[in-house]
């Protein structure tokens, strides 16, 4: 196991050039991060998970992301940016979700739900290119906070959020842009 700095420092090593995909995913996959250096980021609330930046740079920034139970994120994707998942306290629902359909004029979206994988400190994760529409979800019967790490390159400071989908038809109303997920 490394502590957070070091597990930067790892990501620092690896050229602009090599950050791909496949390449930052067998990193995280075999550079598990230490919980213990992970407390400075730790911060939970009853209400909503939260966002604590841990690091940034041009090419990348990494967040620790505190999940209470019970508490998920909105659907969203990352408008075309890598994002790398690993959960060193906990684990969690990553729900990926298919477009089926999208009307820009309208601004209206049909999603249909696809695969579901658990993460947990043994199982890290990316987001994948072809299906980059997810949740993410601390459920209820795993009775437990979680912290994920959350890799993104390039940092981003927008994406597509949906606040309301009806687990029935998947339907979601009028798609629109928010400044975080």
């Amino acid at each position: 196991m490394r502590t957070v700095e070091q597990f930067i420092a790892g990501l620092c090593a690896i050229g602009e050039q090599d950050f791909t995909l496949r390449r930052v995913a067998a990193y995280v996959a075999e550079n598990r991060v230490n919980p213990d250096s992970l407390t400075p980021y730790l911060f939970y609330t009853p209400t909503h998970y939260t966002r604590n930046l841990i690091y940034k740079c041009d090419l990348f920034e990494l967040l620790a992301i505190c999940w209470e139970v019970g508490q998920i994120s909105r659907i969203h994707n990352h408008q075309g940016q890598n994002c790398w998942m690993a959960v060193p306290i906990g684990r969690l629902a990553v729900q990926n979700y298919e477009l089926v359909r999208a009307d820009e004029k309208t601004r209206f979206c049909e999603l249909r739900k696809a695969d579901r994988l658990v993460m947990d400190s043994e199982h890290p994760s990316h987001v994948e290119p072809e299906m980059p529409i997810h949740a993410v979800l601390n459920l209820p019967q795993y009775g437990q906070r979680a912290t994920s790490l959350h890799l993104y390159s390039r940092p981003y400071d927008r994406c597509r959020v949906d606040s309301r989908v009806s687990e029935d038809t998947g339907i979601l109303p009028p798609c629109r842009r928010s400044p975080s997920s």
